[in-house]
């Protein structure tokens, strides 16, 4: 799925793997897996809400979805490693 299609389908905080997806494409590989898990929540959080598709709303977020979020955007860079 590209980011473009993100347009239309909205994401909602609970579907991870889709955020993740989206962060994939907007930046590929300028982060690996380290670089990733050092990323400040607050960075983490704005990028999420440029998504064009995400519907969800800053006051819903938790550190138990940017965790998920995070560990999500891992597994899609090293899928896209192979």
């Amino acid at each position: 799925m590209s980011f473009e299609d993100f347009n239309n389908h909205p994401i909602e905080w609970s579907e991870h793997e889709d955020i993740a997806m989206g962060l994939y494409e907007k930046f590929g590989d300028e982060f690996g897996e380290s670089k990733i898990y050092r990323i400040r929540f607050t960075d983490l959080l704005e990028w999420i809400l440029e998504i064009p598709s995400f519907v969800g709303k800053r006051e819903d977020c938790s550190e138990g979805h940017l965790e998920m979020i995070q560990a999500k955007w891992v597994y899609e860079w090293r899928e896209n490693q192979k």
